[in-house]
């Protein structure tokens, strides 16, 4: 298809035309202008810039050295000066390490700390940047030293490692006692747990008040903090700032790159001519031509190249009354200046100030008409990408824009057909798919409690009916055997009683009787066959109370819903857990205190009932045995596992079964999971994750009651039931 354009040029023009037409002539001659006398009034500018900028920086970087490297020497000497005073004790650990915390708390160190001639120390540290923690040795290695968490107090709280310290053998201590005055160590990098990081101690003897020695103090300062001062600097932003050791290894420096470098998790002093910054490396180069860096005694100043561009460098000794010899390097490029050269471009910009304002009067005008269409187009086109789809745009004296606003009116009328109706497909999509997700989502978590149930209840249901079978076959027998011991009893003593005769009355046996006595040991048989007998109706008597305590628990020989004593459901599933309650070699005994209230008959599922008993019981003994794995044989003694069962009535409508136990306790995130299905903290093999959401469905959706755990980490859990005495509603299981 043919596009049409309008036949009478004069009415619109090109925009080529008129955007570079107008301006061109203007803008050229005046930036060509403006450009020529800057570049001259620079070139006269540099020099006398560059001298002043490095000057300014390295006196900046010479005060900071001075002010920051200062501390650490003047508070050893405070110190070093309490402790020959008598003010400080070195022996009173505790004192001494919340008085080196808050020396850390006030003051940007790394460390502070005493090494004794005894082998002992003590130190306050901030590996971290942030915590301060305290370092405790003894003499007596290995694994002397303990690192202690610290409140806001500076109170030590816990114990983070162990590790071993020996101060003849470390540097900062042998370094200090042998030269006998302050000095600055040899700076060191140390890789901790939470990162490398590099440090210089300030270290000095000290002395008692008899003069006699007794160590060493140290203080190290974070050397990094220096390279975040140096990146600081308004120079640093074009230029670099740098510090070398006399053997040309890094200090600090502006860049990014950290003085030290990680091979092998080794951490290993980065040398300035293995500097990956080119312009570190250059220098340092260019500075091994001076005979080395030790040869450089005074200000020097050069100019190098690198990567096609001029720096000025400035190279100035520090050095301290303590040791420290370092070089200071500062380096700014030549285009570093041309904020500064712009500022004497002043004048000539007054220049071709009237030659500005015709273009910015041309500029106006002609920008209002280009820009007032593109503008409309613009709020039109972001109107769309907001939502906004109905939108047209009116059209202009330009050509070119006439043709750009025609084809998007065009556009904006299909794309508003077109999202008019996706949204409404879309619309009834995301609907359906909402319900549909929605349905499967409830369908599957109705599933799985279900699942879950029937698989549970079968399993009590088999269990159920396997206990009130083993429990019918082992009762019959045992019937019997109790009933006639009675008889066996009876007939026994009259046997004895006519033995007894036989022996008052006829004094004189015959040969043959009386050895059968002898050998039979008449008299002890007489005197231990009566208790025999006591001790089997004993042994009857604890079978038949057992046997009665598995049909009571199981409950298969009951009608499925009816009123029950919930006490003798309670102590049928203790006398079934007895094993797991009385004392063995490896666990103590653990106490059931039972605090039964005056309750009366209860209607309820008594199986189901007797389940949750189980299923809480069981919980509180694993719990109470977790606990004991973890203490002592005296701390099980002083606090020995108790589960106390109390039950009461509420309200003359509900009866209340509170089931307690001083274990390990429950946190308070997983007591609100504590009741949802598959949810348990058991290891895998010990425990499903049902139990507790079955006991709390039985409980809730059976009976109409509640359950509720409340627990207190490390001092115990505790379980309230709460069930009505009377169920309104009879529902099927």
């Amino acid at each position: 298809m043919k596009t049409h354009y309008p036949s009478k040029e004069g009415k619109a023009f090109p925009l080529q035309i008129v955007l570079v037409v107008p301006f061109l002539i203007q803008i050229f001659a005046a930036v060509s202008l403006v450009g020529y006398l800057s570049f001259k009034n620079g070139q006269r500018a540099v020099n006398d810039l560059a001298e002043k900028l490095i000057d300014r920086t390295s006196e900046v970087v010479d005060e900071h050295l001075k002010s920051r490297l200062s501390i650490p020497q003047t508070l050893n000497q405070i110190n070093a000066d309490a402790i020959r005073r008598g003010i400080l004790d070195v022996r009173d650990r505790q004192t001494l390490g919340k008085y080196f915390w808050d020396q850390m708390h006030a003051y940007d160190l790394t460390y502070i700390g005493i090494g004794l001639t005894t082998g002992e120390g003590l130190g306050a540290a901030r590996y971290d940047g942030k915590m301060i923690t305290i370092d405790d040795w003894t003499a007596k290695i290995p694994n002397n030293t303990s690192t202690y968490s610290t409140d806001n107090q500076g109170n030590r709280t816990q114990v983070n490692a162990r590790w071993t310290w020996n101060n003849f053998s470390e540097s900062w201590y042998t370094q200090s006692i042998a030269a006998g005055k302050p000095i600055w160590g040899k700076i060191v990098t140390i890789n901790t747990p939470t990162g490398p990081y590099i440090t210089a101690s300030a270290s000095r003897p000290i002395y008692d008040s008899q003069n006699r020695l007794l160590g060493m103090i140290a203080t190290d300062i974070h050397l990094l903090k220096l390279g975040d001062f140096l990146r600081s600097l308004d120079v640093s932003k074009s230029g670099e700032v740098f510090l070398l050791e006399r053997d040309g290894t890094l200090v600090a420096s502006s860049a990014t790159e950290k003085p030290f470098t990680i091979v092998n998790q080794n951490i290993q002093r980065l040398g300035a001519i293995n500097s990956s910054n080119p312009m570190i490396q250059n220098i340092a180069k260019r500075l091994q031509t001076f005979n080395g860096f030790a040869s450089i005694t005074k200000d020097t100043d050069f100019q190098i190249e690198v990567q096609g561009k001029r720096h000025f460098v400035d190279v100035v000794p520090w050095r301290d009354k303590y040791g420290l010899d370092w070089l200071v390097v500062v380096s700014v490029p030549e285009n570093a200046f041309m904020a500064q050269i712009n500022a004497n471009t002043h004048t000539t910009i007054a220049l071709c100030f009237g030659a500005l304002v015709v273009a910015s009067v041309m500029g106006v005008f002609t920008s209002h008409w280009i820009v007032s269409p593109i503008l409309r187009l613009n709020w039109a086109s972001e109107a769309m990408a907001s939502g906004n789809l109905d939108q047209k745009v009116e059209t202009s004296g330009i050509r070119e824009l006439n043709t750009l606003s025609n084809s998007f009116n065009h556009m904006a009328g299909q794309l508003y057909e077109t999202f008019t109706a996706l949204e409404k497909s879309k619309e009834e999509l995301e609907d359906r798919v909402e319900d549909r997700t929605t349905e499967l989502k409830n369908a599957l978590e109705e599933l799985q409690r279900t699942q879950s149930q029937v698989v549970q209840s079968e399993k009590m249901s088999s269990l159920g009916q396997l206990v009130a079978g083993v429990a019918h076959e082992i009762n019959n027998p045992v019937n019997f055997i109790h009933g006639n011991l009675a008889h066996v009893q009876e007939y026994t003593q009259d046997l004895l009683t006519l033995v007894q005769l036989y022996q008052e009355h006829c004094s004189i046996p015959t040969p043959e009787i009386q050895i059968a006595v002898e050998e039979m040991d008449l008299e002890f048989l007489q005197e231990d066959l009566p208790k025999m007998l006591s001790s089997m109706k004993v042994g009857t008597d604890r079978i038949r109370q057992i046997v009665l305590s598995l049909r009571n628990f199981s409950r298969m020989d009951e009608a499925e819903f009816k009123s029950v004593d919930i006490h003798e459901g309670i102590d049928s599933t203790l006398m079934i857990l007895q094993h797991r309650l009385k004392a063995k070699p490896e666990q103590p005994e653990i106490e059931v205190i039972k605090d039964y209230g005056n309750v009366p008959l209860v209607e309820c599922y008594a199986g189901q009932l007797n389940q949750v008993f189980m299923n809480i019981l069981v919980n509180a003994i694993d719990a109470l045995e977790e606990n004991n794995a973890k203490l002592t044989y005296q701390e099980i003694k002083d606090n020995p596992s108790r589960i106390k069962i109390r039950t009461s009535v509420i309200n003359s409508t509900s009866v209340e079964v509170a089931i307690a136990d001083n274990g390990v306790g429950i946190s308070k995130d997983l007591q609100q999971r504590i009741f949802d299905p598959f949810f348990t903290t058991k290891p895998i093999g010990k425990g499903t994750g049902m139990g507790m959401s079955i006991s709390y469905q039985i409980i809730t959706e059976k009976h109409g009651g509640k359950l509720e755990c409340f627990s207190t980490a490390g001092k115990g859990t505790e379980f309230i039931i709460q069930v009505p005495l009377q169920l309104k509603v009879h529902k099927v299981v």
